[in-house]
């Protein structure tokens, strides 16, 4: 077994709008919509666990933990911000690859607000794994891997091939590479967001989607005819009320935005509103901030 690690960087991504198209195999499933992705995301550190350290061992931030990451007990370790945690998606990607791995993930990024974290978790691990067993997977490969994974688990349906691209990327059909279809807005920004809490993922794409889904595509269809930052915004806000997904906290921040002049949308699925250029600070919050991320998920030297 070798005893590399590797690290990968894959930003956070913030869907504005989608639809949900379920399949038997998962990588086929996935959504039609569109979202944001940002320099703020999550580092994946691999190392194997042959290695005698583990994932942080050289006094790096993240720290080993307990949770094994795979069912073998001797699989490997994962962290979530130093802590010991689990992740499933991440568990599935090293089973699909046939590696131990401990795995330590790290992020500012708030969990279940939709920032699409245990998706760049999955595809981080999935960057990181290959290169550190060299595994010889084409990008596509692992993107699918890792969307199949995401999917397989209910915790996202379309968060990994966006990460994948970068950007401000459209989802014309769902998938994983090979099956599903990208476009993209051709623009960047400034991006401030504000979370309010988590909202989970798995309760509402295991519910009934037809109404959101109808609402997704009809979005799309707007955002498809005029692909521009501000129509992107704008449909993301009648999405979330056709959807019955707004949540009170996150009306009052988009309106507030409003009132001072700015763009603001609910992130998908979580209690977050975010904005583009100054929206959130001139309402009067305190936003994170950070910028539309252009290159995607990557590797990174550790």
């Amino acid at each position: 077994m070798s005893s590399q690690r590797a690290t990968a960087f894959v930003p956070g991504h913030v869907t504005a709008l989608f639809s949900a198209h379920p399949d038997d195999d998962p990588a086929v499933a996935g959504s039609r919509g569109a979202g944001v992705t940002l320099t703020d995301g999550v580092a994946v550190r691999v190392l194997a666990v042959d290695a005698g350290e583990t994932a942080a061992g050289d006094g790096g931030s993240a720290t080993s933990g307990t949770e094994a990451a795979t069912a073998d007990a001797d699989a490997g370790v994962t962290t979530i911000d130093g802590e010991p945690g689990s992740i499933g998606a991440v568990d599935d990607v090293l089973a699909e690859l046939g590696v131990a791995a401990d795995v330590a993930v790290e992020t500012d990024l708030p969990i279940g607000a939709g920032f699409g974290v245990s998706g760049a978790a999955a595809l981080g691990t999935a960057l990181a794994a290959n290169d550190a067993f060299g595994r010889g997977r084409s990008e596509n490969e692992l993107v699918r891997i890792a969307h199949a994974a995401e999917v397989g688990r209910g915790t996202g349906l379309g968060d990994v091939v966006a990460q994948a691209r970068g950007g401000i990327p459209i989802r014309l059909e769902p998938g994983a590479p090979g099956v599903g279809e990208l476009d993209g807005v051709p623009a960047t920004a400034r991006v401030e967001y504000v979370t309010f809490g988590e909202l989970s993922t798995e309760r509402v794409l295991g519910g009934d989607t037809a109404t959101l889904s109808a609402a997704g595509e009809d979005a799309l269809d707007r955002l498809r005819a005029d692909p521009r930052l501000p129509t992107l915004m704008n449909a993301a806000r009648t999405f979330a009320c056709e959807a019955d997904l707004l949540v009170p906290e996150v009306a009052e921040a988009i309106a507030a935005v409003e009132a001072a002049g700015g763009e603001a949308a609910m992130a998908m699925l979580g209690r977050t509103a975010f904005a583009l250029d100054t929206g959130l600070s001139d309402a009067g919050y305190d936003p994170e901030v950070c910028r539309v991320d252009a290159a995607g998920a990557r590797l990174v030297d550790d």
